[in-house]
């Protein structure tokens, strides 16, 4: 695991589960300016978690500096660190399209953005693959800090406040500290390939190489070897073990709640080989629809209405139409021909893209929808 660790960031000597706090500065690195208390100790008197399920990433709180407002660009300004295939994270504010890279996110895993009067936390951690982005207002605006800690092998977050919580992402609350307890507010995101989103969405606005760190952000600087390689068990914390009702780093949509939840895995949708796919499904007593879009390899999932009205989908010819008005929807929720030409459908704030083995760690009773659907 050597590699692992040595890509987690610089700095060496890791925290020993208890952080010493930093101060960030910088415009475009680990800070804005709002400093912050020591790290919480990891103790049973102070977390609602299971602390035995920490680990030590190996790098000092800060050591994977985390972005604050970082430059943005056009599609046709990106340079060539992105192909057509990397990643992205996509979502909207303002009604405009925004977009952070993996490539990005392997180096700095949290980029804090102020944008368009949101203040958000865009997050991916690449051990579990889970792309989730949320509100900061619960932080009071201030920032997400990278702790150097793993809960079950998945990023631990810190925030830059005066008495300082730990908040593991897929945990989506924080875990120990003053705010324990106390949950994130998810704000909706879709994750699929840069091709596939500035198509969509050539508007679009995206986080460029830029950084203010001197990182290698092209895919052949990807820090993890083989890691995702979607047959490859290797976990930094073994601990965690693996559920092969699936592979272990195939990418998954899920929809968690307090009973487990329900993920749709990738190679699931992909499998009738349809340029798109619609499921119908019922999670905790809620209708859902979940859209997949195989020449994308995006998926999200949403609340099929529209101004109280129940709408029904089919595909025709790889193209989503709704049943009560005939009109055309995309992947991102958008219709895009027809009498509903400019809804946007709601998405499932709740939902979001990890690998199989980070489901089933987090959600241990989640089902795993098995095919039925359109």
């Amino acid at each position: 695991m050597a590699l692992l660790l040595a890509a987690c960031g610089s700095g060496g000597g890791g925290n020993g589960l208890v952080g010493t706090g930093t101060s960030g500065t910088g415009t475009s690195g680990t800070g804005s300016g709002n400093g912050t208390g020591a790290l919480p100790k990891v103790e049973a008197s102070n977390c609602n978690v299971d602390i035995s399920r920490f680990t030590d990433g190996g790098v000092p709180p800060d050591g994977i500096p985390s972005l604050f407002n970082p430059k943005m660009v056009g599609k046709d300004e990106i340079g060539d660190f992105l192909t057509d295939d990397s990643r992205v994270i996509g979502f909207f504010a303002g009604g405009n399209a925004f977009a952070v890279p993996h490539n990005i996110l392997w180096w700095h895993e949290i980029s804090n953005m102020d944008v368009e009067g949101e203040k958000l936390a865009i997050t991916y951690c690449p051990l579990t693959g889970s792309s989730m982005a949320f509100d900061r207002a619960v932080i009071d605006g201030r920032t997400f800090g990278v702790s150097g800690l793993l809960f079950q092998n998945n990023q631990t977050m810190y925030d830059r406040s005066a008495e300082v919580s730990l908040w593991p992402q897929m945990n989506r609350s924080a875990g120990c500290g003053a705010r324990t307890g106390t949950p994130l507010t998810m704000y909706p995101v879709l994750e699929m390939t840069w091709s596939g989103w500035k198509s969509l969405h050539p508007e679009t606005r995206v986080v460029s190489s830029e950084t203010g760190f001197n990182r290698n952000y092209t895919p052949s600087g990807y820090p993890y070897g083989n890691y995702e390689d979607i047959n490859n068990a290797t976990l930094l914390d073994s601990r965690t073990g693996i559920d092969r009702r699936r592979p272990p780093k195939e990418r998954a949509l899920g929809i968690p709640t307090d009973k487990g939840g329900l993920v749709f895995p990738f190679g699931i949708l992909d499998e009738t080989g349809a340029p798109v796919r619609i499921v119908r499904a019922n999670v905790s007593g809620e209708d859902v629809i979940v859209f997949w879009d195989s020449v994308r390899k995006g998926a999200m999932a949403y609340y099929p209405q529209h101004a109280g009205q129940a709408l029904t989908f089919s595909s025709d010819g790889g193209k989503i139409l709704d049943n009560e008005t005939g009109s055309q929807w995309r992947v991102d929720g958008q219709a895009i021909a027809g009498s509903l030409k400019g809804v946007q459908l709601e998405p499932v704030a709740d939902a979001y893209v990890a690998f199989w083995f980070a489901w089933a760690a987090f959600q241990p009773n989640i089902k795993v929808w098995t095919g039925d659907g359109t």
